[in-house]
C-alpha cells in the first residue's frame, strides 16, 4: 500500500517530488498522480495525465484543444477521483496527499471524498484558512494552510511540506512504515533561519534576500517565469496565492520586515474587497510595502474578476453581471468599467503613498488569462478604464505601459527587471549577475 500524492505536475512537480522524498526516506511507498494539462510536467507521474482524463472518459488531447481551464479541472477531478477509488479497492492506497490553489485543491479533495472515513487524507492548500467546507464535506480531511503559494522550494514551502509529510508519516505509520526521529527543535522562528533540506534533490537556500510576489492561476505564467529571473539574481522568491489570506500573510511578513522587495504582479483581491467578493484581503491591501518603504513593482493582475462560491450562492444584485465558471466550487465575475477605474484610483493612491520607490507596470493587452482576445473577460474598454485611474491619482510614480499581457514572457520580464533596478538603487551594486540596471 502507498501514500498517493495528487497534484498538477506543471505547476507543482517539483513540490511534489520534495513531499514524495521525504515521504520514501522513512519507508513510506508513494504513487504521485499527475493531474495536470498544459504545461510539461516537472516531475515523473507513476500515474499520468493520459490516465488521468481517460478515466473521466475523455483524452488529455481533446481537453487541450477544447481550451476551457474549467472543464479540464473539472475532468481531471473526476478522473483522479475514479483512479483512486479504484485502487483503494485493491488495497494499495494507504493515504492520500494533495497540494493545490483552488484548481488543485478540487481536485484532490474530489478524489479524498471518494474514500471512506478512515483513510489519511491531508490537503496542503492555499485557501485552507477560509472557509473549506466545499472541499472537506462531510469528510475526514485534514486541511494544511499553505501559508505561501505552492511554488517552489523556500523558506516557508520547506517548512509547510515537510510539515505534511511528517503527517502523513504518522498518520499511515505502521510496523513496516515508522517516522524518523526529527531533527533537533527548530528556532523560534524557523523562517529566520537557514533550514537545511533532507534531500540531495534540493540545494539549501542560504541567506538570500526575500522577494514576495502575487499569483493567481490565471497569472501563473507571468509569475512564474518573473520568479525564475529574480532567483537567478540570488533572490529567494516566495510566491502568495491572491485568495485574500494570501494577501493578509503578505502584508504581514512586510510589516515585520522579513522582505526586501515585493513583485505584486497579481492585485486581484482588491477588487473583491471592492465588490464584495470570497476573497478579499482587507482594506490594508497593497500598504505594507509603501509604509516599510521597500521597492515594489505593482501591476494589475486578474483586476478583471471578483470571486464568489457556486452559482447559487452569487448575491442577487449581482446575478445580472458576466460571469465564467472556473470549477464546480469558484464563480468569476467580470468587473465593470465604473468598477476598473475605482480599482485604478486605489492602486494609484496607494502607490503614491510610498516612502520607498515604486513602479506600475501595465499590460495593455490583457491582465488575465481570461482577458484578452477571444477570452471570455476580454474588455478593452474596462483596461483602459482601469489605467487611466491609475493615471488621476499615482502622482510621481513611474508607470512602465507595455503592449504585451500580462503572461507574455516580454512582460514578465520587464517587470522582473524593473524589480531588480529598484532592488539595485536600494543596495548598490545589486546581486548574483545583475548590475545597477537590473540587465545580466
Amino acid at each position: 500500500m502507498s501514500v498517493w500524492i495528487v497534484a498538477t505536475l506543471d505547476t507543482k512537480g517539483v513540490e511534489a517530488a520534495f513531499v514524495r522524498d521525504r515521504l520514501t526516506q522513512s519507508g513510506v511507498p508513494v504513487v504521485i498522480v499527475d493531474a495536470g494539462c498544459l504545461g510539461e510536467p516537472a516531475a515523473r507521474a507513476d500515474v499520468p495525465r493520459d490516465e488521468v482524463y481517460r478515466a473521466a472518459g475523455t483524452t488529455l488531447a481533446q481537453v487541450r484543444e477544447r481550451g476551457d481551464r474549467g472543464e479540464a479541472v473539472t475532468a481531471a477531478a473526476t478522473g483522479v477521483a475514479h483512479i483512486v477509488k479504484a485502487a483503494h479497492a485493491d488495497r494499495k492506497v494507504s493515504g492520500i496527499l494533495g497540494l493545490g490553489g483552488s484548481a488543485g485543491t478540487l481536485i484532490a479533495t474530489t478524489a479524498m471524498r471518494s474514500l471512506p472515513l478512515g483513510v489519511p487524507k491531508l490537503m496542503v492548500s492555499t485557501l485552507a484558512s477560509g472557509q473549506v467546507r466545499p472541499w472537506v464535506g462531510d469528510k475526514d480531511i485534514f486541511m494544511l494552510n499553505s501559508v505561501v503559494d505552492i511554488v517552489g522550494i523556500n523558506r516557508v514551502t520547506r517548512l509547510i511540506l515537510t510539515q505534511a509529510a511528517r503527517a502523513m508519516i504518522g498518520l499511515v505509520a505502521s510496523d513496516d512504515a515508522k517516522p524518523h526521529s526529527s531533527a533537533s527543535p527548530a528556532a523560534a522562528n524557523p523562517l529566520l533561519a537557514d533550514r537545511k533540506p533532507q534531500t540531495a534533490s534540493v540545494g539549501p537556500q542560504g541567506d538570500k534576500p526575500l522577494i514576495a510576489a502575487t499569483m493567481f492561476g490565471v497569472t501563473t505564467p507571468c509569475v512564474t517565469r518573473a520568479r525564475e529571473t529574480l532567483e537567478a539574481a540570488g533572490y529567494e522568491v516566495l510566491v502568495f496565492h491572491a485568495t485574500g489570506n494570501g494577501g493578509q500573510a503578505m502584508e504581514s511578513l512586510i510589516s515585520e520586515g522579513l522582505i526586501a522587495g515585493v513583485l505584486d504582479i497579481t492585485t486581484t483581491e482588491l477588487a473583491d474587497e471592492l465588490v464584495g467578493g470570497i476573497l478579499s484581503a482587507g482594506p490594508e491591501r497593497l500598504t505594507a510595502a509603501g509604509r516599510r518603504g521597500i521597492p515594489q513593482v505593482i501591476s494589475v493582475g486578474a483586476l478583471d474578476m471578483v470571486n464568489f462560491g457556486p452559482p447559487e450562492t452569487i448575491p442577487s444584485r449581482l446575478r445580472d453581471r458576466k460571469f465564467y465558471r472556473h470549477n464546480p466550487t469558484v464563480t468569476l465575475m467580470r468587473t465593470t468599467v465604473d468598477e476598473n477605474r475605482q480599482l485604478g484610483r486605489e492602486i494609484g493612491r496607494k502607490a503614491a503613498a510610498t516612502t520607498g520607490e515604486a513602479v506600475i507596470v501595465l499590460p495593455l493587452r490583457g491582465v488575465s488569462a481570461i482577458d484578452c482576445a477571444d477570452q471570455p473577460f476580454d474588455d478593452p474598454a474596462a483596461r483602459e478604464a482601469l489605467f487611466a485611474g491609475i493615471d488621476e491619482t499615482k502622482g510621481g510614480i513611474a508607470v512602465v505601459a507595455l503592449d504585451r499581457h500580462i503572461n507574455d514572457v516580454e512582460f514578465a520580464d520587464a517587470a522582473a527587471k524593473a524589480l531588480l533596478r529598484l532592488l539595485a538603487r536600494k543596495v548598490p551594486g545589486g546581486l548574483t549577475g545583475y548590475n545597477a540596471t537590473g540587465h545580466e
